[in-house]
């Protein structure tokens, strides 16, 4: 496998713990976490390149939405992979995430066991 760096997005602190547990299994991912929407930005402002963004859908003040869209105007950034993670999973609400411009979804609460193996899953699939 190939080593992977992710940018997880979550305002929820246990949430980020168990993915940075769950993510840790797998050693060839490296994973960088931020608490809200601005942090991430300002990671990614400040030259933070990660392969793939998972990105919390419900947070306070920017949301995952607005934050993908800002993102998108980064330099570097147009083409980074966005998987967003929520628990809000109706056929519609996922489409309009893939409208946006996510690669996938990954249901909260998500399986730790195989939380890497759903994001390598997902960009497998939007390489093809």
């Amino acid at each position: 496998m190939s080593s992977l760096a992710i940018l997880h997005v979550d305002d929820e602190p246990d949430i980020r713990e168990v993915a940075a547990f769950s993510l840790d299994l797998d050693p060839d991912l490296s994973l960088t976490s931020a608490d809200s929407g601005e942090a991430a930005l300002a990671l990614l402002e400040g030259g933070l390149r990660p392969d793939v963004i998972l990105l919390d859908v419900m947070m306070p003040r920017l949301d995952g939405p607005g934050t993908l869209a800002r993102l998108r105007h980064l330099p570097g950034l147009d083409r980074t992979p966005v998987i967003f993670m929520t628990a809000r999973v109706q056929a519609s609400e996922r489409d309009r995430y893939l409208e946006l411009g996510a690669i996938g979804v990954i249901t909260k609460p998500f399986d730790p066991m195989t939380l890497a193996g759903q994001v390598r899953d997902l960009l497998a699939g939007s390489a093809a």
